[in-house]
């Protein structure tokens, strides 16, 4: 399973409402979290920890390229102030989330955190690595969470002596705005590790659903095989990619088509997930269709490289 995982993880997914109950015979979590650790200054790092900050929360956000770390820093200010501007938040409230934000390039920095999403590039060998230092690093964390969309939680926890409060936390780019967080819980998680992971996403104003550590979990799982089957109608000249792509969020309230999605995500990764997926799975629906191949042969992979399905400007 690591070869599609490794694969899914590089997709952007559509987000979604998810219920807010809590799981069935899972008891209310302890304290919450006030002090946040993030691992990486990435997109999905910035927007977590940009979350994080306008919940009132702490946060120590560490990457090792002190570049990235100014870069998400004026990324997370500039969500910060055009909620100002809008006047979703007030000045102050904008000045105090910046106040609590505090960066370092060592992960030593991660030690007082009482929660810790690690939001890294999807490398197992890099992950089983942070997991293995976080576990005697944090030892006031109530869980330790991966943001992985793709890769095994369980495999990213296989060297510690102890990975009962690794759970999987899985949000969607663009992390601060998508209200979605998949919570995956592998056989190995506690449930105190479970419950503090759930209790900190609502707490963050965010919906959790929750999901076995599996293959894809839930979006991915249902996202690709969507795009697949909108390629191959285009493709067959059932009705244009406008029109598809139309049809889709007038008809089943998407924000965005499939097809529009597929070059979002880039032609070449949803053909790499694809291929994978369907030598994991073993869905004839994951088949990539002929019309996918020679778009990446051509070279036009959709966004990245302004043109794809669609042509793309600026």
């Amino acid at each position: 399973m690591p070869e599609v995982r490794r694969a899914v993880g590089r997709i952007a997914c559509i987000g979604a409402h998810g219920s807010r109950e809590r799981r069935d015979g899972m008891s209310d979590g302890n304290a919450q979290v006030k002090r946040l650790g993030v691992l990486g200054g990435g997109t999905m790092g910035s927007g977590i920890a940009q979350t994080a900050l306008l919940a009132g929360l702490e946060v120590s956000l560490v990457d090792v390229d002190a570049g990235q770390l100014e870069r998400a820093r004026g990324v997370i200010q500039g969500g910060v102030e055009r909620l100002v501007s809008r006047e979703r938040i007030s000045a102050e409230q904008g000045d105090a989330a910046m106040a609590a934000l505090s960066t370092a390039t060592d992960l030593e920095a991660l030690a007082g955190s009482e929660g810790v999403i690690e939001a890294v590039s999807e490398n197992i060998e890099l992950k089983q690595g942070i997991f293995e230092r976080l576990e005697t690093l944090c030892v006031d964390a109530k869980f330790i969470a991966s943001n992985t969309s793709s890769l095994s939680i369980q495999e990213i926890a296989q060297r510690m002596t102890d990975p009962s409060r690794v759970v999987g936390l899985h949000y969607f780019n663009p992390a601060q705005v998508l209200p979605l967080v998949e919570v995956v819980v592998p056989l190995t998680a506690s449930d105190d590790a479970v419950d503090a992971a759930w209790d900190f996403v609502e707490a963050t104003g965010k919906t959790p659903v929750r999901v076995k550590d599996t293959p894809a979990f839930i979006v991915n799982r249902l996202l690709v095989p969507f795009c697949l089957s909108a390629l191959r109608l285009w493709e067959s000249g059932v009705a244009t990619a406008e029109d598809i792509d139309r049809a889709c969020q007038l008809g089943l309230g998407h924000s965005m088509g499939p097809l529009a999605t597929a070059d979002l995500v880039g032609l070449d990764v949803l053909l790499d997930v694809a291929e994978s997926m369907q030598r994991e799975i073993g869905d004839p629906n994951l088949t990539p269709p002929t019309i996918l191949r020679r778009l990446v042969s051509a070279g036009r992979l959709g966004r990245k490289t302004g043109r794809g399905i669609y042509e793309h400007s600026g």
